[in-house]
């Protein structure tokens, strides 16, 4: 297992000021990764407890050597964050006291892992899977999924410009050849676009490969089920803090958010989502999409 990764956590300041952690509460970070946000978190529990989710069997292996020192103040569960009112229960746990965090970038080990699958810029199996576990991967979709399913995808979970060029681009090619691997799916996908937008600055590829992960994680339909279990998990005054990274995922916050607001179960924090510093933006590129949202229980 390669351990030389380092994730840089995205607006990890931000996400301790807002949780205002309470030493004495219990907190859940709903997706570990390597640590970072749970190390800002637990540095501040006495008799409080931690709760890491993570459904990356890997991430969780390493988080958990970089914070064997809050051993005794740290519970590691490896499942999918829309699980979490059977993983509080599992841990004998009624509510959450203190707040729960949600990250839900992809990490940078994930990315920079070329096994994985998720990125375009090194070339691998088309697999995309966070839980390896499951049967779905991102080669199956290319080769098997319909035009119109594509075409879909790629809209509504990648804000494409040119999704119906790029469905049809791939349906033609895999009739001659089946699409196995990341290079060669970006291929076809910087070729089928106008020229003028093969060569910007955001690689033609982008929406594309987030789409494509979005539907073989299911991203937003366990999103929506987190978030709506998260807040029936919440004591008065505990806190709910979401880091998104496109506007399919906010706008699903954003929406849950207003209906509790509506329903009187909640106050919202942020009217509108804060973004990361110009100085975080320039120190780690990976953060510049990102928007925070949070709500306090009543």
């Amino acid at each position: 297992m390669n351990t030389k990764w380092e994730h840089i956590s995205v607006m990890k300041q931000e996400s301790i000021d807002f949780l205002n952690i309470d030493p004495e509460k219990n907190y859940v970070d709903a997706t570990l990764g390597l640590g970072g946000h749970s190390k800002k978190i637990v540095d501040k529990l006495s008799t409080g407890k931690l709760i890491c989710i993570d459904t990356d069997e890997e991430a969780l292996t390493l988080a958990q050597k970089n914070l064997k020192e809050f051993d005794e103040k740290i519970i590691f569960c490896n499942d999918n964050f829309a699980n979490i009112k059977n993983i509080i229960k599992e841990f004998n746990f009624e509510s959450i006291s203190g707040g729960i965090l949600a990250d839900l970038g992809v990490s940078s080990m994930e990315l920079d892992n070329s096994e994985r699958g998720f990125s375009f810029l090194k070339n691998a199996d088309l697999d995309m899977r966070m839980n390896r576990n499951q049967s779905l991967t991102a080669k199956y979709i290319v080769n098997n999924y319909s035009i119109t399913d594509l075409i879909n995808i790629f809209k509504i979970y990648g804000d494409e410009k040119f999704p119906g060029r790029i469905a049809r681009a791939i349906c033609d090619r895999r009739r001659k050849k089946s699409i196995k691997e990341t290079l060669d799916l970006a291929s076809i996908i910087k070729n089928s676009v106008p020229i003028k937008f093969q060569n910007t600055k955001i690689h033609p590829a982008t929406k594309v490969f987030q789409a494509l992960r979005i539907e073989v994680n299911d991203e937003l339909n366990v999103l929506k089920k987190f978030l709506l279990d998260s807040i029936d998990l919440l004591e008065s005054k505990a806190r709910l803090v979401i880091i998104s990274f496109h506007s399919g995922e906010d706008r699903i916050v954003k929406n849950v958010f207003r209906d509790k607001y509506l329903e009187g179960s909640v106050k919202l924090l942020t009217r509108k989502p804060l973004t990361p510093s110009e100085y975080e933006i320039n120190e780690n590129i990976r953060s510049r999409s990102a928007k925070m949202r949070i709500l306090e229980k009543i």
